[in-house]
């Protein structure tokens, strides 16, 4: 059986990753903001939401592995799965993203039964896709190389959603209201605005975001001076507002959103991208490694194989505090660029520069792994990340240079450990099959993909309660001021001391370099050996 696999082939699971970071990604960046700015749900309860469904979406997970590993077909164990649920997966992230008028308890339920829906759509995609790569090719090394490419698809996907959503957005949500704009003296202007539609949610704010709107003789809406203003407009009304900061304002620079109409066309568009990359996926790759043929169904066995496995153990915790790190730090770029920074538009520069340096990271992974081994990589990886985004604290809303300076860095050494947990979980079902002769690939990346699962739902959560205990509203623009120390807890010194945990951990992992070139000489000689065995 040859170990190889071809440049195609790898660049055709990469787009499977490209094609899931759509989904992960767009969620884990807008899905916090969206849901409290746009959809108008408290912080807290959005905190919850994530928490609660991490944990139904781990036994979903588990179930998926099992499944996957007992799946007969002519393509395999894992590629038909991702076939089956390209387009529901694409179905699920568009009803994510829509915007219903219920009423408050209507939204809750609406938010948990779509995102319920959502995680279970991506887990029967996810669990077969990343199980998939551990049966391309038994050799650990060229498994590195596949997680490489995997993982340039990962930050490929992410460039895509996390660069063009938001202008995406202020594009398909354009209102296009009549603006009248009167110059009064100092810098400071006097602009009314009407819509020949009822817009909810609509928001308003000058291009570069420096500006402040305070409302203009309206006794019903509060009078702070603000960067921009979120409200409903009625059809015909005209809003007035005195605009200071500003010189040289003109009807070009100002931004006035329908945030519901423009989440809602952006997603639907990367849906179409998600379902059609996974699908190319499906047709480019082929599974290699099975199972020893002799090896008998055995469910329990099966479990008391991993729960005995240490290394899948150590992994599990680590990736759980690692995931937690990733998750909060995405969580919240758009909340501290949008509230703290005051430019939400520069936060898709920030993001697509944290792409291009992950894809970076991901390139010099796989020789750098070969020389040091995973284990030390993922180890020196997490804690300089965490160490280098904790200074980020130290940065005002001006010092925009230093901020994407520590971000950038941080995010170059943190891809390192971000490409290696699932080519882990992959020496890890080797580890397992090598010490029980037994193989459960399904069950090793179900249970460990569970960890990154709950590590998001624990991030959400922790963003939540952090901002709840800030009285962070979205949709207030005094209770945003107020929560200003709490954003930039989350941005920085929060993940940094997870980073920090979980680099501890990961020093009791016990397939150092040594150790995983013995596992595969022993169980490369063992297929040779059954191979020779088996009459033609």
């Amino acid at each position: 059986m040859s170990n190889k696999v071809s440049i195609k082939e790898k660049i055709g699971y990469g787009l499977g990753d490209a094609a899931a970071n759509i989904g992960w990604r767009g969620v884990g960046t807008f899905l916090f903001i969206f849901y409290t700015d746009v959809f108008g749900l408290d912080p807290v309860t959005v905190g919850v939401l994530f928490l609660t469904a991490r944990f139904s979406d781990g036994i979903s997970d588990i179930l998926m592995g099992v499944i996957g590993d007992r799946t007969k077909s002519k393509y395999g164990k894992f590629r038909p799965w991702i076939l089956w649920t390209a387009i529901p997966l694409a179905i699920s992230l568009v009803l994510l993203f829509s915007s219903p008028e219920f009423s408050d308890s209507g939204k809750i339920i609406y938010a948990y039964i779509t995102y319920l829906f959502f995680t279970l759509m991506y887990t029967a995609n996810n669990i077969p896709y990343g199980a998939l790569m551990a049966v391309m090719s038994s050799d650990d090394k060229e498994r590195t190389s596949i997680g490489s490419y995997r993982m340039v698809g990962s930050f490929g996907g992410g460039i895509l959603v996390q660069g063009a959503l938001l202008f995406l957005i202020a594009y398909f949500g354009n209102v296009d209201p009549s603006i009248e704009i009167s110059k009064l003296e100092n810098n400071t202007y006097q602009v009314e605005i009407a819509a020949t539609r009822d817009v909810d949610n609509v928001n308003v704010k000058t291009e570069d975001g420096i500006a402040t709107f305070t409302w203009n003789n309206n006794p019903d809406l509060k009078d702070e001076p603000t960067v921009g203003k979120s409200f409903d407009m009625e059809s015909g009304k005209t809003y007035s507002f005195i605009v200071a900061g500003e010189s040289n304002l003109t009807t070009e620079n100002l931004r006035i959103i329908d945030q519901k109409r423009g989440y809602s066309y952006s997603i639907r568009i990367m849906s179409v991208v998600l379902a059609l990359l996974m699908i190319v996926t499906f047709f480019a790759t082929r599974e290699r490694v099975l199972p020893l043929k002799d090896q008998e169904t055995n469910l329990k066995q099966d479990f008391k194989d991993l729960l005995s496995n240490r290394p899948w153990w150590t992994l599990l915790i680590t990736a759980l505090f690692s995931s937690s790190y990733n998750a909060i730090k995405q969580g919240i770029v758009i909340i501290y660029f949008t509230h703290y920074l005051q430019n939400q538009l520069l936060a898709a520069s920030y993001l697509v520069g944290l792409m291009l340096v992950s894809i970076i990271g991901a390139i010099l992974m796989t020789p750098l792994s070969n020389k040091y081994g995973k284990r030390k990589m993922f180890i020196y990886s997490l804690f300089i990340s965490g160490a280098v985004i904790s200074l980020l604290i130290f940065c005002d809303s001006s010092a925009i240079v230093a901020i994407f300076t520590i971000g950038l860095l941080s995010e170059l050494i943190g891809a390192f450990f971000s490409s290696l947990t699932f080519v882990m979980l992959g020496d890890v079902a080797d580890y397992s099959e090598w010490k029980n002769n037994r193989r459960a690939t399904g069950l090793v990346y179900s249970a460990g993909s569970t960890a990154t699962k709950f590590g998001g739902g624990i991030a959400g959560a922790i963003i939540g309660v952090i901002l709840g205990a800030f009285h962070y509203n979205g949709q207030d623009a005094t209770s945003i001021e107020g929560a200003i120390p709490g954003i930039k807890m989350l941005m920085s010194w929060v993940p940094g001391i997870i980073a920090l945990i979980g680099a501890g951990i990961m020093l009791f992992y016990p397939l150092t370099k040594k150790k995983m070139s013995e596992i595969t000489s022993d169980l490369e000689q063992r297929r040779i050996t059954a191979a020779a065995a088996t009459p033609d």
